[in-house]
């Protein structure tokens, strides 16, 4: 007598995935995260054009002015010395250059914007409120550096520089030289004056504290000194003071900003709470 082994009812065939791939599936994770991401590069598309044409009607109105430009970076010679122009197109190219450099700054405000509305909606609260206070202040510090190198230094440089052996060869400089020549010193000058706020953002960084800088204020001398040295074309002790003397003065400004800024730094304290709840 046989017995019938019990059949087991068959087990239910798995459903069909439904169609499409599982990135079109509404709210999939990786579709909810590839949007953001792609609004980004849109906006930074757009911010990107809007920079761009802002900075070619810069220029287009730059070379408009840019003859007036031209004289007012030739004035710290004060006619001691004739500009030649070494190359047929030379007057050209520097026609273009005076232009193109004249358009950026003008454009410059609108490209800053489009730069910090796209970074800003990304900040928290408080690094607004320091990107807001550390914007002006390093804009107000480069003028004051570029206008301080225009009105005070420049012309004292340029004057012993043209009356350095006057009496064995005629000062006459090449157009492109001189003009490349007084860009880059207004840009350094400019730059140094960016001190202060260097100081105070490493000071708010836990990196110097206002203490040390004070301790170390024969160290800051020497540095200054030297840079001063860099900065300053001329050997004559003069034109050096002129930019040693203001710089030792924004040092000073900047151990007050460090004051204000100094946040100490805070070695991570574990959670106690945690560590006993799992106790």
């Amino acid at each position: 007598m046989t017995v019938d082994a019990e059949q087991t009812p068959p087990e239910p065939a798995p459903a069909a995935p439904p169609t499409g791939s599982a990135s079109e599936t509404p709210g999939h994770p990786q579709q909810e995260d590839a949007q953001p991401l792609i609004e980004h590069l849109k906006e930074l598309r757009d911010r990107l054009l809007k920079a761009t044409l802002a900075l070619v009607i810069g220029v287009v109105i730059g070379l408009f002015f840019a003859k007036p430009f031209l004289e007012i970076l030739i004035s710290p010679l004060q006619g001691a010395s004739e500009l030649q122009l070494l190359k047929p197109t030379e007057s050209i190219f520097i026609y273009l250059k005076g232009g193109m450099i004249l358009g950026a700054i003008v454009a410059s405000p609108f490209i800053l914007y489009q730069i910090f509305a796209f970074i800003v909606p990304g900040l928290t609260k408080r690094e607004r409120r320091g990107l807001y206070l550390v914007l002006p202040l390093a804009a107000g510090l480069f003028a004051l550096g570029v206008a301080f190198a225009s009105f005070i230094v420049l012309p004292f440089t340029l004057r012993y520089l043209t009356t350095f052996l006057s009496d064995l060869a005629i000062s006459q400089y090449s157009f492109g030289e001189y003009m490349s020549f007084v860009l880059s010193f207004l840009f350094w000058l400019g730059a140094a004056f960016e001190l202060p706020l260097f100081i105070a953002i490493l000071a708010r960084l836990g990196v110097i504290t206002p203490q040390q800088l004070q301790s170390t204020w024969r160290y800051a001398v020497v540095i200054v000194a030297v840079l001063s040295a860099v900065i300053t074309p001329t050997p004559d002790p003069f034109t050096m003071s002129l930019v040693m003397i203001p710089l030792l003065g924004l040092y000073v400004l900047g151990i007050l900003m460090a004051r204000i800024a100094y946040k100490p730094r805070t070695s991570p304290v574990p959670d106690t709470e945690d560590a006993d709840g799992e106790r």
